[in-house]
C-alpha cells in the first residue's frame, strides 16, 4: 500500500471514543481503538476488542490523545471521517469539515447536547493532530432526510416548526450499513430493529427510510438502556413542577437515569437483567420487548406489510432471548423463528414457514463512515 491511503473513522459517544483505521477497499479494519468511561473516573483503553489500559480519561480531548498514541503509522492517514449525530435540516449528505461547517454544527448543539459537543471537540482535535488531512462529517440523521412530511412533522405551533422542531431520526449510519450489506437481499418492505444502548426501529421501503421511532432527539421511541423512549409530555411538565427540576436536571434524568436502569433499579445492561430473578428486572425486559414489538407492528402498517426484519446492535445481535420474545409478540404478522437458528445467532433465524424473513446482522459504523467519506472524495 502506498503512503497516505488509509482512512480513519471517528465515532464519538457521550462517554466513549472509537478510532478505526481502514483500507480504502473496506476489506478490513487494520486496527480498532476505543476509549470507554470518559469522564467517569477510571476509563479503559481497548485495542481490537481487548482492554490494554485502565486510566483516568478526563474528557474527549484526553481520550483522543490516549488513542492517537496507539495509532500505528499515523502519517499514512489520508482521510478522516467523523460520525456526527445531528445534521439538522441542512446536512443531508456528508460534508468536508471547514470552519463554516464547524460553525453550523456548533449551532446544532442544543439539538444534541450529549453528543454534539464532544464530537466537535474531537473534530477540532483531529484538525490539530492531522493538519492538511481532509476530514468529513458523516451524519447519523442523513439516512432519514427523505422522511415524508406526514412522518417528520409534529403537530405543534408553526413557530416551533419554523425553528426546526421536527422528526429527524437517528442510527442512520447503522441503517445505511445494513442496507449496503443486504444489497439485493433487501426486500421492499423491511424493518431495521437496532437494539443496543440506544434503540430504534426504522421502516425501509425499497431501500429508503419512510419512518423511524427516534424523532427530534434520540430520546423518542423505544425503551433504551438509560432513555425511556416515548412518554407523555404532560408527565414531564408535571415532574418538573413537582420536583422543581431545572431543564439541565430533567435532561440528565431523561438521558442518563431512565430506561432499563430506571425500571430495574440497578442496571442498564440487558445481560444483567436476563440473569436476574428480580421482579423489577423481569418487568424491564418485558416492557423493552413489548415496546419494540409494538413499534414493528406500527411500522408494518406504515409499510403496508412487512417482509423482512433485521436485528442489529449489541442486544439485537447477541440476545436470543430478546429476539425470541419480540418475534413471539409479532406472530400475528406471520413472524416465526427457528429456535435452534436463533440460539446459534445464525444470520437468518426465521422458520421455514415464516411469512417474514428475520435476520441478525452485525453493523460496523466505522466501515460505513469510511464508505461515505470515500464517496464524498469521489464526488469531489
Amino acid at each position: 500500500m502506498s503512503i497516505g491511503t488509509r482512512v480513519l473513522a471517528v465515532n464519538v459517544g457521550s462517554s466513549s471514543l472509537k478510532l478505526d483505521v481502514w483500507e480504502p477497499n473496506l476489506s478490513r479494519a487494520l486496527v480498532k481503538l476505543e476509549a470507554r468511561g470518559i469522564g467517569c473516573g477510571q476509563g479503559t483503553v481497548v485495542e481490537n476488542n481487548s482492554a490494554v489500559a485502565s486510566q483516568p480519561i478526563a474528557d474527549h480531548d484526553a481520550a483522543l490523545k490516549a488513542l492517537l498514541q496507539r495509532l500505528p503509522e499515523a502519517d499514512r492517514i489520508a482521510r478522516i471521517g467523523h460520525r456526527v449525530v445531528h445534521g439538522g435540516s441542512r446536512y443531508h449528505t456528508p460534508a468536508w469539515l471547514d470552519d463554516a461547517v464547524l460553525e453550523d454544527l456548533q449551532a446544532l448543539v442544543p439539538l444534541s447536547p450529549l453528543h454534539q459537543p464532544p464530537a466537535l471537540a474531537v473534530m477540532r482535535g483531529c484538525r490539530r493532530y492531522f493538519p492538511g488531512v481532509a476530514q468529513a462529517a458523516v451524519f447519523d440523521t442523513a439516512f432519514h432526510a427523505g422522511l415524508p412530511p406526514r412522518a417528520s412533522t409534529y403537530a405543534v405551533p408553526a413557530a416551533w416548526r419554523d425553528a426546526g422542531v421536527k422528526r429527524y431520526g437517528f442510527h442512520g449510519i447503522a441503517c445505511a450499513d445494513i442496507a449496503m450489506q443486504l444489497g439485493r437481499e433487501l426486500r421492499d418492505r423491511a424493518v431495521f430493529l437496532h437494539l443496543g444502548a440506544g434503540c430504534s426501529a426504522t421502516a425501509v421501503f425499497q431501500g429508503k427510510s419512510i419512518d423511524t421511532t427516534m424523532g427530534f432527539t434520540p430520546l423518542e421511541g423505544l425503551v433504551m438502556a438509560t432513555r425511556g423512549g416515548d412518554i407523555d409530555p404532560g408527565a414531564l411538565l408535571y415532574v418538573q413542577r413537582k420536583f422543581d427540576l431545572t431543564p439541565q436536571a430533567l435532561d440528565r434524568l431523561l438521558n442518563e437515569q431512565s430506561g432499563l436502569l430506571a425500571l430495574s433499579g440497578f442496571s442498564a445492561d440487558m445481560r444483567d437483567l436476563l440473569q436476574c430473578q428480580d421482579e423489577r428486572a423481569a418487568l424491564a425486559v418485558d416492557i423493552f420487548c413489548y415496546r419494540a414489538a409494538k413499534a414493528v407492528g406500527s411500522l408494518a402498517v406504515v409499510l403496508g406489510g412487512v417482509e423482512q426484519i433485521v436485528f442489529s446492535g449489541g442486544i439485537g445481535e447477541r440476545s436470543a432471548v430478546v429476539r425470541a420474545r419480540i418475534c413471539d409478540l409479532l406472530s400475528a404478522l406471520g413472524v416465526a423463528v427457528d429456535g435452534a437458528a436463533n440460539d446459534a445467532h445464525s444470520a437468518v433465524i426465521s422458520a421455514a414457514d415464516s411469512a417474514v424473513r428475520v435476520q441478525v446482522m452485525a453493523v460496523d459504523e466505522g466501515r460505513q463512515i469510511v464508505r461515505e467519506t470515500m464517496a464524498l472524495l469521489d464526488a469531489s
